[in-house]
């Protein structure tokens, strides 16, 4: 694996599209590693570069829209109100509640997530009941965006201690604190701990947060892993978007931890 959850990596290029020689993608955060590494692998393949940039799913929905991008990231499934574009599907992610490994907690209700996160629940109740730091994420990414909707709650009723965009900033708040609850993409969350990260996923409406039971369906909070167009779609776009949903490009979800559509 490429060690892009270490920290932004962008291929700078030139253009939107450049006469068919460079492709630009941008969006969200949980997708981008992912996309940098199949963008190397097209490049090599076929010569023609693309430039990855993260920003938040809502970056690619704007970007794609104002014509800034060819194919917008986005994690989750389109809106009604985003009939203009058009998703391809490429892989499936769910979003994690995470803890630092020293947290003696090993699951959370879905009410006290609520109460944790609205300022009703200000301390652990197991172990030394100290006070919880509460991180969040920013607006305009999707993982905000269904975790509010799962939970049942609008952003103005959190409580944060600590907002952060990137994955990758949720996972540091929660590995440098013991006593911080956050919430990031599963295939992160899973990486990261694998690989000594100090988190932990906890469960959710008692499913592990896990590949198996993201792949069995059992997991309640799962997405989609889109890319997003408008309009009529370009030869190369179309021919980056039939690569990366190549099933032989399976190998790539799976070592960023992610359920490849193509299978």
């Amino acid at each position: 694996m490429r060690a892009w959850f270490a920290g932004m990596v962008v291929v700078l290029l030139v253009g939107c599209g450049d006469s068919g020689s460079s492709l630009t993608v941008t969006g969200s955060s949980t997708i981008a590693p992912l996309m940098a590494e199949l963008a190397e692998r097209y490049e090599t393949e076929t010569g023609v570069q693309v430039d990855v940039q993260s920003g938040g799913s809502g970056r690619g929905i704007g970007d794609v829209r104002q014509g800034l991008a060819d194919l917008g990231m986005v994690s989750r499934a389109l809106k009604p109100d985003e009939r203009d574009l058009e998703a391809h599907l490429i892989g499936r992610d769910g979003i994690a509640l995470i803890v630092n490994s020293e947290n003696p907690v090993q699951s959370l209700s879905e009410d006290q997530v609520r109460a944790i996160y609205t300022g009703e629940m200000l301390r652990w109740q197991d172990g030394a009941g100290k006070a919880i730091t509460v991180v969040h994420k920013a607006e305009g990414r999707s993982t905000q965006e269904l975790f509010l909707a799962y939970f049942q709650l609008k952003n103005d009723q959190v409580q944060p201690d600590r907002v952060i965009g990137e994955n990758q900033q949720g996972i540091k708040a929660v590995a440098g604190d013991p006593y911080a609850i956050g919430y990031v993409s599963i295939g992160t969350a899973i990486y990261e701990a694998e690989n000594g990260t100090p988190i932990r996923l906890l469960p959710l409406h008692g499913k592990p947060a896990s590949l198996t039971a993201l792949e069995q369906g059992d997991y309640p909070l799962a997405r989609e892993l889109n890319l997003v167009t408008r309009g009529e779609v370009s030869q190369p776009v179309a021919d980056f978007l039939a690569f990366v949903t190549r099933k032989d490009m399976a190998d790539v979800y799976h070592d960023y931890y992610f359920l490849p559509a193509a299978e």
